[in-house]
């Protein structure tokens, strides 16, 4: 390629790439897989390598990340967060050990492989052993301060746990020390999270690194502290002096301080072993419950990494070698609108069937209209598919060069597919609604919420039965359930006497579930599971948050102006006070929440680890029900370890720092037998 040509394509590259680097850094919406990026950048990479002249020190091959948000403070990194050079082959992993071998003159190098977690990169600057800031990467030199928001993350410690056998004067008070990581959803939160976006009408997250970063960079830090955001900890940036020697010694010493640390990390001494952990890894990815995008190779020793340094935006002693993309293409046979709990009319995509990742897919959310849009995707279209998380299947966009003219562009219907009741957008929203009160679509989604684990846990109520119950008109609302009797039951499809009495006796035990649970169920928009606790234990009943009016919601920590407003015109409602009378008169009476202040456990530091008689979720609520906090690691501050079969090394870290360990039943007993 001639100068002149492949300096216009490279100035056309650039462009691109920043503006992806935009989108995918600022403003938390990508809109092409990392993949393609990857391909982009690799186009320009060799194209500056191949015309040395016109290497510019501004062009993204130059730099990781983007700059910051002008609404975060700007936080400079005592050393540069650097992005890893990647290798997509054997053959370039070979040459990656090969360079490493031969920048430290020895066929012997000790590297670590770690998970590559798909996340938002932050950095934790602890002075004296406590947390003083935390930034986003931003261009690698300069970052977002989210200080407020990374605080109410439970994985990341604010004081670092420096009494354990291998941290033990590993942390003088007068030093300062940078820990970096990653900020992680797990994949099932992340599910559950677009769920319920999608229900009420806003944009949904292509992935869980978009949901973390989002929720990490919120600038009011209660939505920040409402989503399950998780920090794992992989490296050390500046420390004064340097504690450690090797990245294997960090990484031991900051599980010590009560970080999480990846428990697939191993040590490698060989190509060989590199090539077998990453296979291994592959195999693992969708049993690990994070999104993971392949492994990170380092050089283990901190003085070799010293003598290979960097080049440009990389370092030389490390690499990612990225798992290939999990992609398929097939055709889009009809897009069908389906109705949500909340009247949400959402554009499904029909696809042709197709294998992805060990699943078949054969329909995928286009979520709004906004979306398809956006995608210019249409019936007929050939299209890209990815799962997003390894678990949502999603179109990446249309193969426009497969189009023939036949192709049909989808527009929304007027009327409800459900209930044909007329079909609104609200200004200033993305979602169109059903505005019937009675749909039956409307209708099934409530009821399959309502009786959710997280809600009223209604065992038995699955959706097939759902959908008898609505179509026979035996249920028409929540307080139905508690109306219905067994010998209707058992006249359904497949509902047997036995069925239809273990049905009734599962509606009957729900009458009581706390306050937070029939909050959550009652499908109040915005009221996720965290606020729902918050609102439960602030108001202790339903009748005084009937009560409460919108400055009364807003003074309770955790509830911002949106939520309040959801939740006051929620009980303003007429149809709802009426709901919630009828339910009150079939015995729906829930019990109320301890406050973190009182209760057996109040002011108690709680582990959970290994396997439990009871689900995981409801030891979490029992122990916070009685005044106890769950943390995700032991530290120095824990004071039991809840430990059930096959702990592991939190059982380990638990006994070295003289933690209590309780067994289930040792738990149950210190709550006064309570869950039993």
């Amino acid at each position: 390629m001639k100068a002149t040509e492949a300096g216009k394509k490279i100035a056309e590259l650039r462009r691109e790439i920043d503006e992806h680097n935009r989108r995918y850094y600022l403003l938390d919406d990508p809109t092409i897989s990392d993949a393609e990026y990857d391909r982009l950048l690799r186009d320009l990479e060799k194209l500056e390598r191949e015309h040395p002249a016109l290497l510019s020190p501004d062009s993204p091959s130059q730099r990781p990340g983007a700059p910051p948000l002008d609404a975060f403070t700007p936080s400079k990194h005592l050393r540069p967060m650097l992005s890893l050079a990647n290798v997509f082959d054997t053959d370039e992993l070979a040459e990656f050990v090969a360079r490493v071998q031969k920048g430290l003159k020895s066929e012997t190098v000790d590297f670590v492989c770690e998970p590559k977690l798909d996340g938002v990169a932050v950095n934790l600057l602890y002075e004296k052993g406590r947390l003083a800031r935390a930034a986003t990467r931003g261009d690698g030199e300069t970052g977002e301060d989210v200080t407020t928001n990374a605080r109410t993350l439970s994985s990341i410690p604010l004081e670092l746990a420096t009494g354990g056998a291998k941290a033990r004067n590993r942390m003088p008070a007068t030093e300062r020390i940078e820990i970096r990581g990653e900020v992680v959803i797990e994949i099932a939160d992340f599910v559950r999270l677009n769920t319920e976006r999608e229900e009420e009408g806003e944009p949904v997250f292509a992935n869980p690194r978009n949901a973390a970063a989002g929720a990490l960079r919120q600038l009011d830090s209660s939505v920040t502290a409402s989503r399950p955001l998780l920090f794992f900890a992989h490296s050390a940036g500046w420390a004064e002096p340097q504690p450690f020697a090797r990245q294997s010694e960090f990484l031991a010493t900051a599980a010590d301080w009560g970080f999480r640390v990846h428990s697939r990390i191993r040590r490698a001494r060989s190509l060989e072993d590199i090539v077998a952990y990453y296979e291994r890894l592959s195999s693992e990815r969708d049993r690990l419950g994070v999104d993971i995008d392949g492994i990170v190779v380092k050089v283990d020793s901190f003085a070799a990494q010293e003598r290979l340094g960097q080049v440009s935006r990389s370092p030389r002693w490390a690499a990612a070698f990225k798992f290939k993309a999990r992609q398929a293409v097939t055709k889009i046979l009809d897009i069908v609108p389906s109705v949500g709990r909340l009247g949400t009319v959402t554009p499904v995509a029909e696809l042709e069937p197709v294998a992805l990742g060990g699943v078949t897919i054969s329909n995928a959310s286009l979520h709004n209209m906004d979306e398809i849009e956006r995608k210019d995707v249409r019936i007929g279209d050939w299209v890209t598919i990815e799962r997003a998380g390894d678990v949502i299947p999603y179109v990446v966009g249309p193969l426009v060069e497969k189009r023939d003219g036949s192709e049909r562009k989808f527009v929304m219907p007027k009327t409800c597919p459900a209930c044909g009741a007329e079909v609104e957008r609200l200004e200033g929203e993305v979602a169109f609604r059903c505005t019937s009160r009675t749909c039956p679509a409307q209708l099934r989604e409530t009821l399959r919420h309502f009786a959710s684990k997280s809600a009223m846990d209604i065992d038995g109520l699955g959706d097939k039965l759902v959908a008898q119950l609505v179509e026979s008109g035996l249920v028409k609302n929540f307080a139905d359930l508690y109306r219905l009797q067994a010998d209707a039951l058992a006249g359904l499809e497949r509902m047997g006497p036995k069925s239809a009495a273990n049905l009734v006796a599962a509606i009957d035990a729900s009458r009581a579930r706390p306050l937070n649970r029939l909050l959550y169920a009652l499908g109040i928009r915005h009221v996720g599971e965290f606020a729902a606790r918050v609102l439960a234990q602030a108001f202790g009943s339903i009748d005084r948050l009937m009560d409460a009016s919108e400055e009364d919601l807003v003074t309770i920590d955790g509830i911002g102006p949106e939520l309040a407003l959801s939740v006051k015109a929620f009980f303003d409602d007429a149809a709802n006070g009426k709901l919630l009378r009828e339910l009150e008169s079939v015995g729906v009476r829930p019990a109320p929440v301890a406050a973190a202040t009182s209760g057996a456990l109040a002011g108690k530091s709680f582990v959970i680890t290994g396997t439990l008689s009871l689900p995981r979720n409801r030891v979490k609520e029992l122990i916070q029900a009685a005044g106890g906090t769950v943390a995700s690691a032991v530290s120095k501050k824990t004071d039991y370890l809840v430990a059930g079969e096959e702990a592991g090394s939190k059982l380990k870290k638990a006994t070295e720092l003289g933690v209590t360990v309780l067994t289930e039943q040792e738990l149950l007993d210190l709550m006064g037998g309570v869950g039993e």
